[in-house]
This record gives structure tokens, C-alpha cells and sequence, in this order.
């Protein structure tokens, strides 16, 4: 079961600050700090278990198992990092129903082409929004636990402009997104 802390913060629309965990080491001493939502990173995470770059190497069975272990080290409600959900769309459903299983709050998957790069790096191609938006009613679709938050993620800054991010973020929130994450914005503006 998902934990609802993550659910009950978005409700109440207030700031709140969620950090990047690498490993386990770093979950203990969010816990310690006393944060109550983190971030299982899948750059940082790869790195830190694998010793591999944030470029769809790491498999679904490698980063669910890494999900898994961080939703039962720390007390914290997880954000999990699913990159492109790993393929089509059946493997979105798959990935959902294992991040699911794994104790995760909520499920981050962008709108990248597979292989996928680090969201700040450039030559970042991306899938057409109707693609994205499909894998996100299947997200919707696939979960079971009505606390787990599906994020919907575009990295269209470099390629489209905040216009393309705009509009791209619009159908995703169409398309049942819980949250919506702009990656890699250059400005406050």
C-alpha cells in the first residue's frame, strides 16, 4: 500500500521539499533529518548501486528492486523514478503494477525516446505527446492503490520551448497525470 503522505501534501498545497536519494545510506540520514517524502533518483540511484550514467541502462527489474529497497529502508513516502516506464505500453502497465508492489508513493515517467538520456543533457529526443498521454491513461489505468501518484514528466524545454512544455503538460494532465513535472527549466521565468 502506497503511503498517502505524499497524496495528503499535494492536497493541501503547501511548498515542500523532497531530496534525491542515491542509496540507502542517504535514505537513513533523510529520515534522520526528518523528511517525509524522498525521491528515488534514477541517476542518482544507478550511480551510486551500478556505476552506470542516467541513460536507460539500468533495467525495470534492477530499479524496481532498488524502489523496493528504498520504500523499506526509509519511513519516508517514495517517489520513484520509472524513466520511460521501460518500452511500450504494456510495459508501462507492468512497471506500475511493480513499482506498486514495491511500496512506492508515486511513479515519475517522461516523455523521452528510448534509450533515454539525463533530463539536463542535450540531443534529448522525445516521443509525440499523444504517445506520452497513452502511457499515462495506462499508468492511471494500472494502479490499484487510489494513494500511488502518477507524475507525468516532459523534457521539452530544449527542443520546444515552454510552449511545447505548456502544451505538452496540458494533455498529460488530460490524460490523468496526478502531478506534472517540467524538467530542466533554464529560468524562474
Amino acid at each position: 500500500m502506497a503511503s498517502p503522505v505524499l497524496r495528503q501534501k499535494l492536497s493541501d498545497g503547501k511548498f515542500f521539499v523532497v531530496p534525491g536519494i542515491q542509496d540507502m545510506i542517504a535514505a537513513v540520514v533523510a529520515d534522520r533529518v526528518g523528511f517525509d517524502v524522498v525521491y528515488g533518483t534514477g541517476y542518482w540511484l544507478t550511480a551510486s548501486a551500478y556505476g552506470l550514467p542516467d541513460a536507460g541502462i539500468a533495467s525495470y527489474t534492477e530499479m524496481v528492486d532498488r524502489m523496493r529497497t528504498l520504500a523499506r529502508t526509509s519511513k519516508a513516502a517514495v517517489i520513484a523514478d520509472a524513466d520511460t516506464g521501460y518500452g511500450g505500453l504494456l510495459n508501462v502497465h507492468h512497471t506500475v503494477k511493480g513499482y506498486e508492489a514495491a511500496g512506492v508513493a508515486a511513479v515519475q515517467m517522461e516523455d523521452q525516446e528510448f534509450p533515454k538520456k539525463c533530463g539536463h543533457t542535450p540531443g534529448k529526443r522525445l516521443i509525440p505527446p499523444a504517445d506520452m498521454a497513452e502511457k499515462l491513461r495506462v499508468a492511471v489505468d494500472a494502479r490499484t492503490d487510489p494513494n500511488l501518484v502518477i507524475i507525468a514528466r516532459t523534457d521539452a524545454m530544449q527542443s520546444e520551448g515552454l510552449d511545447g512544455v505548456l502544451r505538452r503538460l496540458e494533455a498529460y494532465a488530460k490524460a490523468g497525470a496526478d502531478v506534472l513535472f517540467p524538467e530542466a527549466l533554464t529560468s524562474e521565468e
